[in-house]
Formats: C-alpha cells, structure tokens, sequence
C-alpha cells in the first residue's frame, strides 16, 4: 500500500518517478575518553584540520561553496575555542563537537533564513574535521551506480561534490529549508527537490519507489499502480513543457506588437551568478551585496569585495549588474558584529540607515564597486530610502569615493548609474521627487507588500493577508512606474512578484521595464511575454486595477 506525504514547501520545481536510495553517514559521535598529555590532543587538532584545510582548499578550486568553508576552517575562532576546551580538560573529540556545537548555534539562532542555513557550513566543516580524527571515511555515496531519487536527513556543500549528479533525479531531506545549500543544487540543476519532509528518513528505505511532484509537494512512497501511471503522465507533460519553455532561452522579451523588456536574474554570489548567465539572461537585476558580509567572519575589505564585483561583471560581459548596497538588519544579522536588541528590527536600524552611519564599511564597499565598474556594466542601488537626504548624503559620499579614486589614478565609471529600492510607503508616496535624484527604480516587492500592507511576512497567523496582488500594492506599482516614467528613467522589479507568472500580464500592461527573478523563473515569465500583445496587456491591467479587493482580482485572474 501506498503513502503519502506533503510539504508546503516547494525547494525546486519538478515531477519525477525513481529508486529511493537512503543516505546513511558514518557514526561521528565524539569519544568520550579521559586524556592525560593536552599537547597530544592539541597536535592531533592540528593534524586534523590542516588535512581539513587541504581538502577543503581542492574543493574550493571546483566550487565557489566552498569559499565558504575555507573561511570557516581557518578562522582563528574555531581553532581558538577548541584549544580552549582541550586546556580545559576535554579530549580533542569532545572539545571539537562542542566548539562546533556552539559556533554553530550562533548562527541557527538567527532570524534571517539564509544565515540560519550557514550553519549547516559551520555543521559540515566539523564533520570533515572529525572524520579525520576518527579516520573515517564521509562518503556515503561510493555505491550510487544508477539513477536514484536521494533521501537523507540533510545533504550539506561536501556531500553534493562527492555525489556523482548526473544519477541523481531529485532530492528529499527530512532537514533544510528553501535557501539551503541542497535547494539551491537543485534549482540551479533544474532538479526537484523538497526540503524539510518530516518523517522521510522513517518512512523511505532503498529501492523503494518515489513518485514526487516538487512543484506541489507531494510525494508517493511505492505508488498503486493507477498512481504510477498518473505520475508517469505528469513526469511526461512536465518534461514536455520545460522543452519547450528552455527552447524560449535565445529568444527576447518581446510581445507580440514589439515591446521588449529586460529579464535578468537575483543572485548573491559568484555560483548563482555563474548559473544564471548559462539561462541568457539579460543581466544581473539585483546582486544582493549582503551575502558578501553575511558569508563573512569579518566587514569583508574593499579589496576581497572588488575581486567579487568584478569578477560579476567580467561573468555577465557587458550586460547590466545591478549591486544593491548592504542591506543588513531586519531579520539579518552578521555573526562579527553585535546588534543592539530592537522591538522592532523591520522597522529599525538597518540597509541605507547603517551604511550612513557606518561610514568606512560604506565607503569601502563603494570603492569596490566602482573600481570593479571599470570591468562592466555596474550599476549602484540603494535599498530602504524613505527621504532625499539619504541619496543626497549616500551620493555625497559616493563623490567622496569617486575623488579618492581619481586621485590615486584608479579607473572606473564616472557615468555610472546610481539607483534606489522602491519598498517604502515614503518612497511610493515620493516616487515622483526620487525619480529627479536617480537614475534607476527597482520595485522589491517583498518588503513593500510587509509595509503597505502592515503585515509581518514571516507570521503564519496572518500569512494570509500578506499578498501582492492586494489592490493597494498594484496601485503603489502603478503609480512608481509612471513617476519613474515621467521623469524618464527605468522601472524595474527584483521582489518575488516578478517571478510570478499570474502577475506577469499586469506588470506588463503597466509598463514595467525589468523583471528580475530566480534565472530558473525566467522563461516562464518570458513565456507569458512572448505570447501577449502589449496593448493587450494594458487592458487587462485596466481591468484588475479596477478592482478594490483582494478577492474580486484573484476571482478575476483564475476566470
């Protein structure tokens, strides 16, 4: 008899049909020994993790991941809290499981979800270390000889560059969540996968039969017959359907009466970026600059950030990168630097308002982006601006970047475009006086929605009413793009609406110039472009403006 499962979840669309194959790692529980000489431990540490740096520095040369890891591995801290525990009496087993343990918890501790999923990094380089010390093998996939669906309670950066992807035809772990390193694995591979499966490594043994539709988050363990045949049928149209949507990839955004508009990516480093460009995208529409300090143990410097932007613009050859100044706070934090406790952090000291403050990280950041300007086509953003004297004081200090450079005879872009998030009520409510101060909008939609709307995204009691397609959203869109449009400069979209193909229409008709997505969304967006006539698009957009509830448009966009 079959069972059934169910995320709400979805990691990385999909259907597909196969062998389960259950990941069983190798025992790295800790030794619980007395030890008599601390400088025997200390030294087998030292052992240890220099055979750790080696192998995670070979990795890193395949992988930007495991970047990551490398700094992780040599950072003082880890070496210095397990030297500590050794000086205190516990063996080099325990002393490193609970070191890692702590590290670890910092940053589980985190609101921001990304940050959170750091410490699965902080996890793994802890278990290639103890694997060393035990002198155990942490390869549990030698035996992988035809195609599977993997399960296993998490999959982390070092197992997925020990496994062999072109056997593997989806992923489901009981652990992890949307922005986790095996999500993004199998978004930028074009793989399903569903994460955080409760009950799946208890449910599942190997060989079983796995039918999954990730794209609903349903799952089949040993499917009935009928079931199979079902799944096989949907397996069929899915790969019919991304065929031809892949076929769309050459193509331009152009409707059918010959508007064209920009598709380009959201990324937040060098890998994402590396994926995206292989999607012909048209750019990068928000290279978020934060994942840069948050992957940090330290404010990265303007040299290490240089290397990173420039690196983005030689990989996108001359198409637009968008970089979004640091936006930190909210719900994230950095694991260097103490924020003081706030009742409400959305609402608080955070993006635009602590680079204003924090001068020399601003100002650093700045040089790198302009130095790297001279590569490509960059392009500056700042995010979270509710008045014109924040871009009037960020750009002061932008021309103070800008003479430092020229003095020291440093190229870079003296035209270079200097833009702002539209994610405030302030910013849609002044959108006309910011469109004479900058070259760019780009609408995030994530944050405005929140605000608008007055409603916490993360709150599941009343996640309910947190909907872009809300009428006072798609007013405050309408009104940005015709602001933007009057004074003349580009209207883009980089928040999580631009990804969604029932909102693609509207956008549309509204005159949006730039859709910015996950580059796995983009042809579906485009799919929706290059079958619409753009006067079209304008009267339907008409028509769902003209509504005054949420759910009179939804009603009108299923009919």
């Amino acid at each position: 008899m079959s069972k059934k499962l169910f995320v709400e979840k979805t990691s990385s669309k999909g259907i597909v049909i196969g062998k389960a194959y259950v990941i069983e790692k190798a025992d790295l529980t800790p030794e619980n020994y007395s030890i008599s000489n601390k400088e025997d431990e200390t030294s087998k540490f030292e052992v240890a993790l220099n055979q750790a740096k080696e192998e995670i520095a070979q990795l890193a040369k395949g992988s930007e991941i495991f970047g990551g890891h490398q700094m992780i591995v040599e950072d003082i801290t880890l070496y210095d809290n397990v030297i500590g525990k050794i000086n205190d009496g516990q063996n080099v087993q325990i002393a490193l499981s609970n070191a890692i343990e702590e590290i670890s918890a910092i940053f589980a501790m985190m609101e921001d979800e990304y940050m959170k999923e750091r410490a699965a990094d902080v996890k793994d380089v802890g278990a290639r270390i103890m694997s060393k010390l035990k002198g155990v093998s942490i390869n549990p996939f030698e035996n992988i000889k035809e195609e599977v669906v993997l399960i296993a309670e998490d999959l982390t950066p070092s197992d997925t560059a020990l496994i062999d992807l072109n056997l593997v035809k989806g992923f489901i772990t009981e652990l992890g969540g949307v922005t986790s390193h095996v999500s993004i694995i199998a978004r930028n591979l074009g793989l399903p996968a569903l994460v955080g499966v409760n009950g799946i490594m208890s449910t599942v043994k190997n060989n079983d039969i796995i039918a999954m539709d990730a794209s609903k988050g349903n799952i089949i363990v040993n499917p009935e017959a009928n079931e199979l045949e079902e799944y096989k049928a949907l397996e069929e149209q899915f790969k019919k359907d991304e065929e031809m949507l892949k076929k769309l990839e050459d193509l331009k955004a152009v409707t059918t009466d010959g508007r064209e508009v920009q598709l380009c990516a959201n990324v937040g480093n060098i890998l994402d970026i590396e994926m995206a460009v292989k999607h012909n995208i048209d750019g990068i529409g928000l290279f978020r600059s934060e994942c840069v300090y948050m992957e940090n143990t330290h404010f990265p410097t303007e040299d290490e950030q240089f290397e990173i932007y420039k690196k983005a613009a030689v990989l996108c050859d001359g198409k637009e990168v968008t970089i979004r100044t640091l936006d930190i706070g909210g719900d994230k934090s950095l694991p260097y630097y103490k924020f003081d406790f706030e009742e409400n952090p959305f609402l608080g000291w955070r993006a635009i308002r602590i680079s204003l403050e924090l001068k020399d990280v601003f100002k650093a950041q700045l040089k790198a982006i302009l130095r790297a300007s001279a590569f490509g086509y960059i392009r500056i953003m700042y995010p979270m601006i509710i008045s014109i004297e924040e871009i009037v004081e960020a750009n002061k200090v932008l021309e103070e970047c800008k003479q430092e450079l020229r003095d020291a005879n440093i190229k870079f872009d003296e035209d270079i475009e200097v833009g702002m998030m539209i994610e405030t009520p302030a910013s849609v409510i002044l959108a006309e006086e910011f469109a004479k101060y900058v070259d760019f909008f780009s609408i995030g939609t994530n944050d405005l929605t929140q605000y608008m709307l007055v409603v916490d995204r993360g709150n599941k009691r009343i996640s309910n009413m947190y909907n872009s397609f809300h009428p006072v959203v798609l007013q405050s869109i309408k009104k940005v793009i015709e602001a933007g449009h009057k004074e003349n400069i580009k209207v883009g979209m980089c928040g999580e609406f631009a990804s969604d193909a029932r909102a693609a229409k509207i956008l549309l008709g509204l005159g949006l110039d730039e859709f910015s997505m996950s580059a796995s969304e983009i042809n579906n967006v485009k799919k929706q472009i290059l079958e619409t006539s753009f006067e079209d698009a304008k009267n339907y957009a008409n028509q769902v403006l003209a509504k005054t509830t949420v759910e009179s448009v939804m009603d009108f966009l299923q009919k």
